[in-house]
């Protein structure tokens, strides 16, 4: 199902790839909101959307909280003259106040369905400088608002980074996290989708955060560049690696398709949990690392004990 937003890495196109990779849960948690592909292409009983972007949370607050105040102001904003001067105008508007929230949700609209291929960009100062995009007829997308209404009546949206998102875990919930991606290569990546950006030390920060929530039996889902930062850093996950389609800041000869990674941890039942972290290197597994002494690899507890492993002297 389509969303109201056009938008820069959408998982749309990528749906039933990732649905095959997030399991059942009471509800989905989803720390990089984006344009809520996932919630709208799942069936979770609940949902809680956060996003760091403070006017990408408004606009799906204005639409649950009253689609049809918000539908009749977009509405008026794409009557207008679809020119660039008109989407100059607006943006200046948008840039300058922002306190009657259903205007400013509608702006936020307009200014992605008539901008650059659905980019979202702010400058330093934290105004959005998306160029006019020169589309013929920019689409008004009635239909998947109200969808969206429909199925925001199940989701909680805050604005948060994602460490906070993350503290209101509670069992019984799935997390996905679909943050901005390593670059695949130096120049790849452009500015910024929030004023503060997403630095290395984020990535770090992210996937341990997910580390200590899968060791309290959280399922956790991350996707990312299909680099070899992206594996070293989620190493200790499951990883499925995929193709998909791109729709920015493809150069003359490159090609329109990315590598992408799903990484995952699901919880281990208990018969089959792992006995041991290794204290020398971290690596998990029964008895002894490879570096430290035998008895290493996937054995659990109950087929090391059953070999006499357990028993075994270290080096």
């Amino acid at each position: 199902m389509a969303t109201p937003l056009k938008w820069v890495g959408s998982k749309a196109r990528v749906m039933d790839i990732l649905r095959e990779h997030l399991p059942a849960g009471d509800r989905l948690v989803e720390p990089f909101a984006g344009s809520c592909s996932v919630m709208m292409n799942t069936d979770y009983p609940e949902y809680l959307i956060a996003d760091i972007n403070p006017d990408l949370i408004n606009l799906y607050q204005v639409i649950k909280e009253d689609v049809k105040e918000f539908i009749d102001t977009a509405e008026g904003l794409f009557r207008t003259a679809n020119t660039a001067e008109s989407y100059y105008r607006f943006r200046q508007v948008f840039n300058r106040s922002k306190e009657n929230r259903t205007t400013s949700a509608a702006l936020f609209l307009y200014l992605n369905r008539h901008g650059y291929r659905g980019v979202c960009r702010y400058n330093r100062a934290g105004g959005f400088n998306v160029p006019y995009g020169h589309y013929a007829s920019p689409y008004f997308p009635l239909a998947e608002i109200q969808a969206f209404a429909e199925k925001a009546r199940r989701a909680k949206f805050i604005c948060a980074a994602f460490g906070e998102t993350l503290q209101l875990i509670r069992p019984g919930d799935v997390v996905y996290c679909d943050p901005p991606y390593i670059p695949q290569t130096p120049t790849a990546s452009f500015t910024s989708y929030h004023t503060d950006g997403f630095t290395h030390n984020d990535q770090y920060d992210l996937c341990s955060a997910l580390s200590r929530l899968a060791e309290c039996g959280i399922p956790v889902i991350a996707s990312n560049s299909d680099t070899h930062h992206a594996h070293s850093l989620y190493h200790r996950f499951d990883i499925c690696r995929f193709t998909a389609p791109r729709s920015v800041g493809v150069a003359a000869g490159e090609s329109k398709q990315a590598g992408e990674i799903i990484a995952k941890r699901l919880p281990i039942p208990a018969a089959q949990s792992l006995s041991k972290v290794c204290d020398g290197c971290g690596y998990e597994g029964g008895g002894h690392c490879p570096d430290c002494g035998p008895v290493m690899g996937d054995a659990t507890y109950q087929e090391m004990v059953a070999s006499g492993a357990l028993n075994a002297e270290p080096f």
